[in-house]
């Protein structure tokens, strides 16, 4: 293989959130790109090389509680009024971009190549994700279609062939919008569990 890389790779993604979010689970799948910048260096177990990646998922579903809720409003000097109750919760469905993720390879040995990364993206879901309930709420109207994802993880590629590996990792995610929403209440961390393939060229 040489020294420096690329690699693309197909995954699929399966997580659950945690604390007040332990009920979520996740489902995504998607496609993943590196390039190995540098020769290897350093010393010890910490000796590896560093690469710069992006991830695409086209398929990112969330699966939450649903809950029955209500939007309520209250003009200056006035009442508080509060739409009929709605259900809100369930499957959301979206796409993700990961568009930099700064990865280590860590060289430890001939068919196994550990590594740590740090990263970070974008997901938008058809609905304000996460959702808000259950009723009554506060009076915010809700979250945003749009969240941040700051993440950091664990993996390593099992080499079967010299230019294919089969890859396992898992990442603690953060999903937050950034308070662009009326709310942000976010999933302050969950845990993603990885299995892909790679091709290496």
């Amino acid at each position: 293989m040489a020294s420096l890389p690329w690699e693309y790779g197909a995954f699929v993604n399966v997580g659950f959130g945690t604390g007040n979010r332990d009920a979520y689970k996740f489902l995504w799948a998607g496609l993943h790109a590196g390039k190995v910048l540098t020769p290897p260096f350093g010393k010890g177990l910490l000796r590896g090389q560093f690469e710069l990646g992006a991830e695409l998922i086209p398929l990112w579903q969330a699966y939450t509680p649903k809950y029955l809720r209500a939007n309520c409003y209250a003009q200056p000097g006035g009442p508080q009024t509060c739409s009929n109750e709605f259900p809100t919760g369930g499957t959301y469905t979206g796409v993700s971009i990961t568009p930099v993720i700064l990865r280590w390879n860590l060289r430890s040995g001939h068919r196994l190549m550990p590594w740590i990364q740090g990263a970070g993206g974008l997901i938008w879901t058809n609905h304000k994700f996460p959702p808000v309930g259950p009723y009554p709420l506060p009076r915010h109207l809700g979250t945003s279609v749009f969240n941040y994802t700051p993440q950091f993880g664990l993996g390593a590629h099992y080499f079967i062939k010299p230019r294919r590996s089969i890859d396992i990792s898992a990442n603690a995610v953060h999903i937050s919008n950034a308070s662009m929403g009326d709310a942000n209440p976010g999933v302050n961390a969950s845990v993603q569990l990885s299995i892909g393939y790679t091709w290496w060229k």
